[in-house]
């Protein structure tokens, strides 16, 4: 996140609607959400989750010349920060994947027909993908979701049982903005792209969803259950916070 500092507008119209634009970062096209906000007292530009765009909010009224300085000024930052996202990620044959922690080359075996499997060949880790070679990274994100239900299930309900709290439901998704979430219906909802991440992450990201059943909260009394039900929950926390943006920057179409 970039923000500058800049006098507040006041206005009594609305804000206009978001504005959305591309931005060409050195090449890279990125799309661009600019919203005005009525209380915003300086520019503020994000980079959303995964780095695959951005996010800018701005004081209502800004005049579009300062919009566009602020983003000429702010071009080498992006390109610094966006420079960690990978923009290959590599899902062809021969290429990798993380997949449940274990980087597995990708390979491809040629049959329009079978099924995406994780296999051990000669000592290391091979994920096996059939159908068409374009439709290789969506293969594997079908693979990525199955596994990942099976995995989040399995260990939200042992962990709910353990503090006997009921779960209404349990769904996938492809959140950016946030890895799970919990509703006061106790519908628990996670992102299928943590089932790349080690085990251990995994059964963290379950137990934290699972302590919302309890605590609809992140205060004392909720991390205390969630360090109660996941004794790795801190090791698990910095993990995420080094490696899950690259987890989301991914792209499987």
């Amino acid at each position: 996140m970039f923000s500058l500092l800049s006098k507040p507008r006041r206005s009594a119209r609305k804000p206009a609607p978001p504005e959305i634009r591309t931005l060409d970062v050195a090449g890279r096209l990125m799309p661009l959400t600019i919203k005005q906000h009525e209380r915003a007292t300086r520019i503020t530009l994000r980079i959303e989750p995964g780095g695959r765009a951005l996010k800018m909010t701005i004081p209502s009224g800004l005049a579009q010349r300062e919009v566009n300085a602020f983003l000429d000024r702010h071009q080498g930052w992006l390109l610094t920060k966006l420079a960690k996202f990978a923009i290959d990620a590599g899902l062809r044959d021969g290429g990798s994947i993380l997949f449940r922690g274990v980087s597995h080359r990708i390979q491809h075996t040629g049959s329009l027909r079978g099924l995406t499997e994780a296999v051990s060949i000669d000592g290391k880790a091979v994920l096996k993908v059939s159908g068409m070679p374009e439709h290789i990274g969506r293969r594997i994100a079908t693979f990525l979701k199955k596994e990942a239900r099976a995995d989040l299930e399995r260990l939200a309900r042992f962990h709910a049982r353990s503090i006997s709290a009921p779960i209404n439901s349990i769904s996938m998704k492809d959140t950016r903005s946030r890895w799970g979430s919990c509703s006061s219906e106790g519908n628990l909802s996670f992102s299928w792209r943590i089932v790349m991440a080690p085990p251990s992450v995994v059964d963290y990201l379950a137990a934290h969803e699972v302590a919302h059943l309890k605590e609809m909260n992140h205060g004392p009394r909720f991390w205390a259950l969630c360090k109660k039900l996941c004794p790795h929950t801190e090791e698990s926390k910095a993990w995420l916070k080094r490696h899950g943006s690259q987890l989301h920057a991914i792209d499987f179409d």
